[in-house]
């Protein structure tokens, strides 16, 4: 199952998308992926999951009876939520710092503009590796947190407390989208992320011909990203579609955990996660503004 985030190109954790993974089902007349070519892929339980020692495939002298499997070296839930605090938190720093160091100005707004450049090259070459690198995730969160330090404090200065707000509704949300997942209430097939893909994608694209429109002055007050009722639906869209990335990414952890995904792996788990995260917090952000202007 591929999950994606703004930059859409995130690999995930199974083999269905074309990229490294876990999910390692029986092709039709054919054995599982990875195990083509071995002895022991007809009826053998641990040919579904390369990352699940085998103990058939292990040397044995002397008649020895073959070791325990391996259990070391796996993600873990824990790896996951350690890697994540790690991410976020540098986000959080570099916010903090931007925020107290940065003052409202020409110059802040270039520095921001720059920093979310640099964040998103930083994301666009670590979606497109194929290991995790914590240097690149942890340099693409701070560079994220200068961005989002800068436009919090901006904020903030024409609508007081809007960033509070907006760290709250991203809580609700993900709290919210978490409590459903794990629920059964919604069922992350693959027909459900080609259908949510589709739409994500086109509302990108309708985004970026907006921003051409604006741009261009052919469209004005920000056109569908207006500070007016059609920008809080847009909104409001956007965000139901950060929680949809919300559950491609938790069903990419469930996948990995279950799959035997090595524990590098949840770097990306956690890479994934703050790129939801500040998508969801950043449209708040907005959403939070365009309510305070028409009251």
């Amino acid at each position: 199952m591929r999950s994606s985030n703004p930059v859409f190109s995130r690999r995930g954790f199974s083999r269905d998308n074309g990229y490294a993974g876990f999910n390692t089902a029986p092709q039709a007349g054919g054995a599982a992926v990875g195990t083509q070519g071995s002895p022991y892929a007809q009826g053998n339980p641990y040919a579904q999951n390369p990352y699940a020692q085998n103990p058939y495939d292990q040397q044995t002298q002397y008649g020895a009876p073959p070791q325990a499997p391996a259990t070391t070296g796996r993600m873990t839930m824990d790896d996951v939520v350690m890697r994540s605090a790690m991410t976020l938190g540098t986000v959080a720093v570099g916010a903090i710092l931007a925020w107290a160091l940065l003052p409202v100005s020409s110059t802040s707004y270039g520095l921001a503009i720059g920093s979310a450049l640099v964040a998103f090259v930083l994301a666009m070459v670590q979606s497109f590796k194929r290991t995790a690198s914590p240097a690149l995730i942890l340099g693409y969160a701070a560079f994220e947190g200068v961005f989002l330090g800068v436009v919090s404090e901006m904020y903030n200065s024409q609508w007081s407390g809007a960033p509070f707000q907006a760290v709250l509704g991203t809580m609700a949300v993900s709290g919210a989208t978490l409590l459903v997942y794990k629920a059964g209430w919604i069922r992350v097939t693959a027909r459900y992320a080609r259908i949510g893909m589709a739409i994500a994608i086109a509302f990108v694209l309708v985004m970026a011909v907006n921003l051409l429109l604006v741009a261009f002055g052919v469209a004005e007050d920000g056109g569908l990203r207006s500070m007016g009722p059609l920008g809080a639906i847009v909104g409001v869209i956007a965000i139901l579609l950060g929680a949809f990335f919300l559950t491609l990414d938790f069903k990419q952890i469930e996948d990995g955990i279950a799959y035997g995904a090595p524990r590098e792996e949840a770097w990306l788990a956690a890479f994934g996660l703050t790129m939801t995260l500040v998508w969801i917090y950043v449209e708040m952000l907005r959403l939070v503004a365009i309510f305070s202007s028409n009251d």
